[in-house]
């Protein structure tokens, strides 16, 4: 894999792009796995947040395969996916980026009353666990992140609807991108906000532990409502 380091600081969509002629041309193949995040950032000469942000959106471009532990991959795409648009530079478009919250809203809370019903053991421990880092790491602003849309992909995977799970993942991906965009409103960073989130999620999963599918529907709803409010007033400015 060629790599053109680069050499002052530089915004992630450029290492995005280099991955993506790359994958484009063929120089890397469908079902190949990226180097590691730690090798990568150090081929790019960048932080790993850095190169985090670069491989989250080339998998809003459908591009590459990110698993959980595991690694990225590139993806087989069809000739019409390589024009697909990085979704931060769409963010600007406030009816977008309503759509897309719209979409979130329509898909999650419908989730949260199927993981409701049809969760097992396995899931909630999952989800405990998860629940758990967010308290021990409040006001955290990096794994405040990770732990949010790990939250939300792993409740996905509690439904057991493979479909509605990976219309999830593409939708909260794209999701958690806006939301990095957002940084000067620090809603990780800021810990009251933090734990305001935490309190949220909280609520879903002891929904879905106590598989109240109505519970769970409107401690989802209530959390959305509290991040949409937060992503549109951003929007004004």
């Amino acid at each position: 894999m060629d790599i053109q380091k680069i050499s002052s600081r530089k915004i992630y969509e450029v290492i995005a792009d280099q991955i993506k002629e790359q994958i484009i041309s063929g120089q890397l193949k469908p079902g190949e796995k990226l180097p590691s995040a730690k090798e990568l950032s150090e081929r790019f000469q960048v932080g790993r947040s850095t190169l985090r942000e670069a491989l989250s959106a080339l998998k809003a471009m459908g591009l590459v395969e990110i698993h959980q532990g595991e690694g990225s991959y590139v993806r087989s795409i069809e000739s019409q996916d390589v024009d697909l648009p990085v979704f931060d530079a769409l963010l600007m478009n406030r009816e977008t980026v309503i759509e897309l919250i719209e979409a979130r809203k329509a898909l999650e809370i419908s989730n949260a009353a199927l993981a409701a019903e049809k969760r097992n053991a396995e899931d909630i421990a999952k989800l405990e666990e998860i629940i758990r880092n967010m308290e021990n790491f409040l006001g955290n602003e990096q794994e405040g992140e990770r732990s949010d849309l790990l939250f939300h992909l792993t409740l996905a995977q509690a439904a057991h609807n493979s479909i509605m799970a990976r219309m999830i993942d593409s939708i909260s991906t794209q999701m958690q991108t806006a939301i990095r965009e957002t940084r000067r409103l620090q809603m990780y960073a800021n810990k009251t906000v933090s734990k305001q989130l935490w309190e949220e999620h909280k609520a879903i999963f002891e929904a879905i532990r106590d598989q109240e599918p109505a519970a769970a529907q409107e401690a989802m709803r209530k959390h959305l409502f509290h991040v949409e409010q937060v992503l549109l007033k951003f929007l004004k400015k």
